[in-house]
This record gives structure tokens, sequence and C-alpha cells, in this order.
């Protein structure tokens, strides 16, 4: 349970879930910024998609190098301290990503751009985990359609800055600027204790290893984080390429994704709620194999839209609800628990846009599509495993 502080005595609770929401927000807004710009970064330091595939690579590397710490820095300084300071910084780097006119350069802000992206993605969700245990109901879910919709808006206003003729570094400064105007005024909202369980006051490692049912959570964020993250980042660059969609829509992939990602997770709580989580994610393995498998099979703009809208219904709830049940770890605080669970499935994220590039540079990106499209049956299979694990437990 949450200890009462001013937070949630002098401030509304209401106050509190708007202003982690608007963090959420924040998170989304500026990923999504990056992500719909992607094909002209590639555009404009001339990268073929293995190259390309290989500087995708360190942004992951940073959110990675960030896991060991980020659990840890949480459970010392707080979540809403860590919280404010990171998604500061994260807005702040986006610009310097459209200064970058040379490959190494990309490479070194794209890595330090990952890192505080974990950062910021530990320490909002230990804010919603702590929110969501006074609310005493599942909310996880409608926080990351908050993040989703963000991208949805971001991805929006990205296709007009195109039309518009600006540059990525004018779109990427403006982004930061609303980013820190929003965050201006919902900073104070934010709570200042995390939920504390039996071990938060034990001495906390840099990195708890997983327990069994925590690492199987991972796997089932690992499969979903390569499937998510395959339309984050080569959505824009399948529709130009192979969907030889006009310059002018090329980001309708991605826009159209992350409209049905969103919408899936503002009703995925109630739905798990009703159907049980498990039984969720094995549903969203089957939406998201259906999808890619028909964006490859018929890669033209009418299909392709429809089977990117499939996608994003499937991957909506994955990772808010695989987070929610870590939250609920009884053997470590909420923190820890993600940060253990978020080592193992953002290795997929890390794993995911290298090696689109290269099974595209190898075959096809149709082809890379249908490899990653096997990776949503396996998490309907490993969602299978745990339900039955899970019965088994509560009939011991």
């Amino acid at each position: 349970m949450i200890t009462t502080n001013q937070n949630t005595s002098s401030v509304s609770l209401s106050a509190t879930r708007k202003a982690v929401s608007a963090f959420f927000f924040v998170h989304g807004f500026i990923f999504a910024s990056w992500a719909s710009r992607i094909p002209n970064v590639q555009q404009n330091l001339q990268l073929n998609d293995s190259s390309l595939g290989s500087v995708l690579f360190t942004l992951p590397v940073g959110l990675l190098v960030s896991l060991p710490l980020s659990g840890w820095m949480v459970s010392r300084f707080g979540s809403r301290r860590l919280a404010i300071v990171s998604v500061i910084s994260y807005a702040l780097i986006l610009p310097l990503i459209g200064l970058a006119t040379q490959v190494w350069q990309l490479v070194v802000v794209l890595f330090f751009f990952g890192l505080a992206s974990n950062l910021v993605n530990i320490s909002v969700n230990t804010q919603a985990v702590a929110v969501e245990s006074l609310y005493q109901r599942s909310i996880m879910s409608a926080f990351h359609g908050l993040w989703s919709l963000a991208g949805f808006c971001s991805a929006s206003i990205a296709t007009m800055f195109i039309a518009l003729h600006l540059s990525v570094w004018q779109h990427f400064s403006i982004s930061c600027i609303f980013a820190l105007l929003l965050l201006s005024i919902a900073y104070r909202f934010l709570l200042s204790e995390d939920v504390k369980t039996s071990g938060s006051e034990e001495a906390k490692p840099l990195f708890a290893m997983p327990d069994k049912h925590l690492f199987l959570l991972g796997l089932i964020a690992f499969c979903g984080m390569i499937c998510e993250g395959t339309m984050f980042d080569w959505s824009g660059i399948y529709f130009a390429r192979v969907v030889q969609a006009p310059s002018a829509i090329t980001t309708l992939g991605y826009t159209v994704f992350m409209s049905t990602m969103a919408g899936g997770r503002f009703v995925g709580d109630l739905l798990a709620t009703k159907l049980g989580t498990f039984r969720i994610i094995q549903l969203n393995g089957v939406l998201i194999s259906t999808g890619y498998f028909l964006a490859v099979a018929f890669p033209t703009i009418v299909p392709a839209t429809i089977g990117f809208l499939i996608i994003g219904l499937g991957v909506s709830t994955i990772v808010p609800l695989i987070y929610g049940a870590a939250g609920k770890s009884q053997t470590m605080p909420p923190s820890m628990a993600l940060a253990s669970v978020s080592t193992i499935s953002f290795v997929g994220f890390l794993l995911g846009p290298p090696m689109v590039g290269f099974i595209s540079e190898a075959t096809s990106l149709r082809g890379s599509f249908s490899v990653v499209a096997i990776l949503g049956i396996l998490t309907t299979v490993l969602a299978s495993v745990v339900k039955q694990r899970v019965k088994r437990q509560k009939a011991a």
C-alpha cells in the first residue's frame, strides 16, 4: 500500500492521475516525433537498410545500458524526482537528432536518447503502479493508451510538417518546446511516494534477477516489443518502398497503427477485467500475426493500411498488461520488478530494428515482416503457458 503524503491528501487523486497521464503523453509524443521522421533521417544521411538497422541499434543499446540502473535509481531517489529529470532530458535531446549531419553524430545522440527513454519508462510506470494501487483497479492500460494517443497526434503533426517542408530539426524543436510547456504544468502533481512492498526497505541491488513468473512475463513483452518496435522504426519505410505510397502519405501506416494501438489501450483495462489478462494477450498475438501477414501478402495501400490497423490492436495491451502484472510482484519493489521485466523485453527492442534491417538486406522488407509475424504467434503460445501456470498456482 501507499503511505498518505501531501500529494494524496492536499491534491486530488484525479489531479495526480492527470499529471502521470501528461508524462505518458509527453513520452509518447517525443518518441513518435522521432519515429515519424526516420525515413527522412535515412534519406538525409543516405543510409541503406542494413546501415539504418545498425544505426537504430544504438537507441535500444542506450535503453539496455540504463536498465541495471533505472530500478535502483527509482528506489534510491524516488520515481517523482527521476521522472521529472529524465523526461526533461528526453525532450531536450530530441532536437539534437535533427542537427546530426554525420552518422557518428546520430549514433551518439540516439544512445543518450535511448538511455533517457528508459529512465522515463521505469520512473513514470512506477508512478502509474502507485496511482493504480490507490484506485484499486486496473488503469495501467489507459495510461499507455495516452502514450499511444500522443504518438497518433505526433504522427499526424509530422505529416503536416512534412507537407509544409519543415526540416527534421525544426519539427523536433517545436515538439521539444511543446513537451516542456506541458511538463511545467504537470510535474507538481506527481506522487512523492512509491508503492511499498515487504522488500522495499531492504538494501537495493542495481539489478534483481526475475523469478520464473516475471521471466515469462518478460518473454511475452520481448515478443511484443519486437512487433511494436518494427512498426515504430520500419512502417514508414515499408509504405515508402514496398507499398510505394505517395510521399505525402508515407506516414499513413504509422499513423493508423498508432490510432488503433491507442484505442485498444483505452479499452484494454475493461477487457482485461472481464476476460482476463492472459486471454487478452492470447488474442493480441493472433491479431499481430494476421496484420503482418496481410500487409506482406497484399502490399498495396488499402490492405497494408488495414493490416497496420490490426497490428496496432494486437500490440496495444501487451506491454501495459505485462507491466501491470509485474508491478504487483510480491517478491520485490515495483520499480525493481519493472526493471527486471524491462531488461528482458527491451532486448526485443534492441534486436528488432537491426534484425529487420539485416533480414531485409538479405531477402526483402516483406521477408523481414514475415519473420516478425511469427513472433505474434509465439506471443499467443507464451500467454497460454503463463495462463495455465497461474491456474495451477491458484488451484494449489
